[in-house]
């Protein structure tokens, strides 16, 4: 079966690869969409970062190359035969974390973690073999482009909890890229009041006043904390910092007010030059959210099922796997009006 498959730094190859054997506990996902995320992008254009090369991960066991996609749904081809929960035919989504599961959920992951996808073999091909503890059924109100929307969608729900947004809070998001609009869907369902987007990009600025932002900043064209400053004076309630470059960490900080939190939802490429007296001087309170618990994830597939989160409109583009390199990973390399674009794999809605 073909599969797009990671080898190095702007090296992802369309292979031809072996269906691995089925385990007891995991389920054969026919893959029917898949997302390209923001981490594999990293991977493309400056990886390694997540995928393991020299040494083999500890909880997937496997190293690179190997087949990427970790934003992905499906309907269960086989189950293995100590699978209880899922029967073949079930449409499901994936939720990708792979822990160790020893500590409680809020805790868990940072026990150490892999991902499905960039730590071994994942949703960029025909089928993929799935724990059953990390199949989620969709709802009948969901379709299969919808599952593969869930993951990035539960990132930003968990990123609006670890901020503990409130009802009539105030909101600035530094980045417009797909995590950063899906915050901004998750702050409006979560009842944030004022939901200002700053990015360097006109059109994904549009993009966000389209998908739920009451306010945009062009922050190559303002002073991004004085706007910020002239809607909420006394700043934010919550900031999110969704673009992973210095400059945005720091007026994240300053946009935020006293007491109020600054939530990392970036994967930092590199790291940056920051005196932490910038927090003793201001009282802003700095989380950083990674991924999402079992939790967040089965309350986005719930909030979507019901309506009440609607990430559709990200989706910019659908493409094929053969043009995953041209039309997938450079194009959102290059083209600034690209949110989410989505591979098809089966095709099946």
């Amino acid at each position: 079966m073909k599969a797009a498959v990671w080898h190095g730094e702007k090296d992802i190859r369309i292979e031809e690869v072996e269906v691995k054997p089925l385990e007891d506990t995991q389920v054969k996902v026919r893959v029917a969409w898949a997302g390209i995320c923001g981490s594999d992008l990293h991977e493309y254009e400056e990886g390694p970062v997540f995928v393991p090369v020299n040494e083999k991960d500890p909880l997937t066991g496997e190293i690179a190359p190997l087949t990427m996609g970790h934003e992905f749904a499906g309907v269960i081809e086989e189950v293995g035969t100590n699978v209880t929960k899922f029967k073949v035919g079930d449409k499901v989504a994936i939720n990708p974390t792979i822990t160790y599961g020893n500590k409680p959920e809020d805790m868990d992951a940072y026990d150490g973690f892999s991902f499905i996808g960039l730590h071994g073999d994942g949703g960029f091909t025909k089928y993929a073999n799935v724990p059953e503890s990390n199949v989620y059924l969709l709802p009948d109100t969901l379709t299969l482009q919808d599952g593969a929307l869930v993951e990035p969608t539960a990132v930003a729900v968990q990123a609006v909890k670890e901020g503990g947004l409130q009802f009539g809070d105030t909101v600035a998001i530094f980045g417009a890229g797909p995590i950063g609009l899906l915050t901004a869907i998750a702050a409006k369902a979560a009842g944030a009041s004022k939901i200002i987007v700053l990015d360097l990009s006109q059109t994904r600025l549009e993009k966000a006043m389209e998908l739920g932002a009451t306010h945009i900043i062009n922050s190559g064209e303002q002073d991004a904390v004085q706007a910020i400053r002239e809607l909420v004076p006394d700043g934010v309630d919550v900031s999110f910092e969704v673009a992973g470059v210095a400059p945005t960490f720091k007026q994240a900080i300053d946009a935020t007010r006293a007491r109020g939190t600054m939530v990392i939802v970036s994967i930092f490429a590199r790291p940056i030059e920051w005196n932490p007296i910038h927090l003793t001087n201001t009282g802003v309170k700095i989380t950083s959210s990674i991924a999402y618990t079992p939790t967040s994830f089965q309350q986005t597939v719930d909030l979507m099922g019901t309506g009440q989160l609607k990430p559709q409109g990200i989706v910019t583009d659908q493409i094929q796997l053969d043009d995953i390199v041209e039309k997938g990973f450079e194009a959102l390399s290059n083209d600034k009006s690209q949110a989410k674009i989505l591979v098809e794999l089966s095709g099946e809605k």
